[in-house]
């Protein structure tokens, strides 16, 4: 029932943002860390991930009128916008640099974008602790000594959180593909 309310609740927001773009903060907000994740995952440099999603929000923006609600979350647009993006990116950057271009985006990578946006969303769905630890362990990617000193926790206990956010997060996924 919580995933049904959560659903509502962003196509709410989405339908507000489309009547008033200022609206889009929320959205932002909601979706900016599994953006930059996705991005950064794919790209050199922290500036050329922070552009990347720079952009992938600014097009959003400018196309959120032609956004359709199919039932698949928002945050799946997001990340196939993402992924055109950095094929952009990726050309532009070969182009400037006399590279020949690289292996283009295949259909199969634009289905992992859904199961991804999947994940995004369980992760945003674990209890607060272990949504910091598994942004801060795999988004971050600080040590366990680094998160269990900026939470101020042992770090068995950060490990024992990563364990079990991590096993909810296989078993929802598990639950999700079949």
């Amino acid at each position: 029932m919580k995933a049904l309310n959560k659903e509502a609740d962003e196509r709410l927001l989405v339908e507000a943002a489309q009547r008033d773009p200022a609206h889009f903060a929320e959205l932002y907000e909601r979706n900016f860390h599994a953006v930059y994740a996705y991005v950064a995952r794919r790209t050199a440099t922290r500036e050329e991930a922070e552009d990347v999603t720079s952009q992938v929000f600014h097009q959003a923006l400018a196309n959120l009128r032609r956004f359709e609600w199919r039932g698949a979350p928002f945050g799946a647009w997001l990340i196939r916008i993402a992924a055109n993006s950095l094929a952009d990116h990726w050309r532009l950057r070969a182009r400037e640099s006399g590279d020949p271009p690289g292996e283009e985006l295949s259909d199969d990578s634009m289905g992992d974008v859904e199961r991804r946006a999947v994940l995004f969303q369980l992760v945003d769905s674990l209890p607060v602790d272990q949504r910091r630890v598994i942004a801060m362990r795999f988004v971050e990617q600080k040590s366990i000594r680094e998160i269990a000193q900026e939470m101020q926790r042992s770090e068995g206990a950060i490990k024992q959180l990563q364990f079990r956010a991590l096993v909810k997060l296989r078993a929802s996924m598990e639950g999700a593909n079949g």
